[in-house]
């Protein structure tokens, strides 16, 4: 059992998720407003101005999950080695930059774990495809595929139940620091990315010729 991240975005927010042909409607942030608020696998955060996170706030509890975010309190059946999907609403085309997608063990109940005790391992990660000033990124494929971005859960995954974080890194804002826009769906760590990483100040309007995702090397997942 899977439960999912909080559906957020810079300029739009994830509208579902897709496992096993089944669709599951993702957190919008006017749930808030209703009574009582609906159970669902997407963690409720208060994204309500489809922001970011940036990365001086990357050392916070908010690169978790987003802002303020909540657990989520369903959970989606998922066959190990199938493909779970994000559909966001929109994806602006300016907005260049990285998809990555984490899974964590929450060792009990996604629904009670406290997201800061979570511990988070890179399942996947797509940044620069080709081209540059600014080239081909993620981000485009992510729009080319119907807004939607997909990740195979590894087929070694032991029975249990996980959050799976999915992100958005935007790059359009130029080689600056603490410019970049982070859109996450759940994570637990103390620390992701700095405002320094060679991933996330990087100026996509460069002549560059190679690209280093910022974070951890995608981990080989086994049954144990």
């Amino acid at each position: 059992l899977l439960s999912s991240l909080p559906s957020i975005a810079a300029h739009g927010h994830v509208t579902g998720i897709v496992a096993n042909d089944t669709w599951y409607t993702g957190w919008n942030a006017e749930m808030r407003y209703q009574t009582p608020i609906p159970a669902m696998a997407g963690w409720p955060c208060d994204n309500l101005d489809n922001g970011i996170i940036a990365p001086s706030a990357f050392t916070t509890a908010d690169t978790i999950c987003h802002k303020s975010a909540t657990n989520g309190q369903a959970s989606i059946p998922i066959t190990a080695g199938s493909t779970l999907s994000f559909q966001w609403n929109t994806w602006p085309a300016s907005h260049k930059g990285l998809v990555i997608n984490y899974i964590a063990d929450c060792g009990g109940d996604c629904t009670t774990v406290d997201k800061t005790s979570l511990k988070f391992v890179k399942l996947a990660a797509a940044g620069w495809v080709e081209g540059n000033d600014p080239g081909t990124w993620a981000t485009d494929t992510l729009i080319a595929d119907n807004v939607t971005a997909s990740t195979t859960i590894p087929k070694g995954l032991k029975s249990g139940r996980y959050v799976v974080r999915h992100e958005v890194i935007a790059l359009h804002t130029v080689g600056q620091a603490n410019v970049a826009q982070a859109y996450p769906q759940c994570v637990n760590i103390e620390r992701f990315y700095t405002a320094s990483d060679t991933g996330i100040l990087f100026d996509v309007y460069s002549a560059f010729t190679g690209y280093v995702i910022p974070g951890p090397a995608v981990v080989a997942l086994r049954r144990r």
